[in-house]
């Protein structure tokens, strides 16, 4: 059993296995130096690419906006509406949108220069400063903490979250589902080095959890939802009182300082699109199940509980937000060094607002 706080921190190895061929050559052929942190190995299985990638200056694909985007996250909204594309080509653009399981590869695609825009929860944008990489924070949704839980098996003897101690959980390092974790563990008198941590996608996590093969799986919607509607998982803890379960999103700092009415341009589309989509639920509901592939029953119990309709800018107190889970994370040696989150935030108007 992993005893120490060290053994949850990033592993600075990759599993290029886990990308298709055509990303991981581009990545790898446009890879920084530098704080290598957030380059970890995931254990994410990178699916569905449905469009290429390049370099780190905007111009140089082209007229190429490449958009990095997670399964029902409120992207896949925009993304289904096509709202988007016709705005683009108003600045010349066409619209490129990359599909990762989770907002650690997200943040490293970007890293490597092959996105401009991205979102992801609170906990990867923290390791992708403390390793360098080149972005800021543009915005950030509502708050959905309903949306993360800690689940076992439906059959498992364990029933609240202090009966976690010396169990194996599973989860993506450097996630939301990590800050899960960890706050859980705290908030019940238990330390981070009272459990095993089990490093996995969320497809491999599910697989594992029913296969008895981890006791525990922190995760977030829709892969929960999917999980609890079989009838296979039951929540030892959820979101509430531990995590918002907030998107941030952001953009490669290069992109923001190049093409700051672009990012203006996407916020406002992704704005007027959430709004459109807190009228429709029926019609959301199918458009989501259509763009994942998830069952509309599960997508169903996770928009049930979902209110990240809201998009804003990155306020005081959300930094505020951001420097305390950074802070502990220093603490427990998850990263390397504190980190200035303040200075990972850019201004640009969206909407009417400001």
């Amino acid at each position: 059993m992993a005893k120490s706080t060290a053994s949850l921190s990033p592993s600075p190895n990759v599993a290029r296995g886990h990308w298709t061929r055509r990303e991981a050559v581009r990545a790898s052929a446009g890879r920084r130096t530098g704080p290598r942190l957030l380059l970890v190995a995931l254990g994410a299985i990178l699916v569905a690419l449905p469009a290429g990638c390049g370099s780190s200056d905007p111009s140089a694909d082209g007229d190429a906006l490449r958009i990095g985007y997670q399964k029902w996250g409120t992207y896949s909204l925009l993304k289904a509406s096509g709202a988007l594309e016709p705005k683009a080509r108003e600045y010349g653009l066409r619209v490129e949108w990359v599909e990762f399981p989770a907002g650690p590869p997200l943040l490293e695609a970007l890293n490597a220069g092959s996105l401009d825009l991205g979102h992801a929860g609170d906990s990867p944008p923290l390791f992708a400063q403390a390793a360098g990489v080149p972005f800021v924070y543009v915005a950030a949704s509502s708050p959905s903490p309903e949306s993360s839980a800690i689940v076992v098996r439906a059959d498992s003897a364990l029933r609240e979250p202090r009966d976690l101690k010396g169990k194996r959980i599973g989860f993506v390092k450097g996630s939301s589902a990590h800050t899960m974790v960890v706050r859980v563990l705290e908030r019940n008198g238990l330390a981070v080095g009272d459990v095993t941590p089990v490093y996995l996608a969320p497809a491999d996590a599910r697989a594992a959890l029913e296969g008895g093969s981890i006791d525990a799986w922190s995760i977030w919607d829709p892969y929960l939802a999917a999980a609890e509607v079989a009838g296979g998982a039951r929540r030892v803890a959820d979101g509430r009182g531990y995590v918002t379960g907030r998107e941030y999103y952001f953009a490669s700092k290069a992109f923001a300082e190049k093409r700051p009415e672009v990012v203006r341009a996407f916020l406002t589309e992704l704005t007027r699109v959430k709004d459109w989509a807190k009228e429709r639920p029926g019609e959301v509901n199918r458009m989501l199940a259509d763009q994942t592939g998830i069952a509309l029953g599960a997508i169903e119990k996770a928009e049930s509980r979902r209110n990240r309709y809201d998009t804003g800018p990155i306020t005081d107190a959300l930094v505020a937000e951001q420097q305390t889970i950074a802070d502990r994370y220093v603490q427990l040696g998850l990263l390397p060094h504190k980190i200035d989150v303040r200075a990972a935030v850019v201004i640009i108007p969206f909407g009417g607002k400001e």
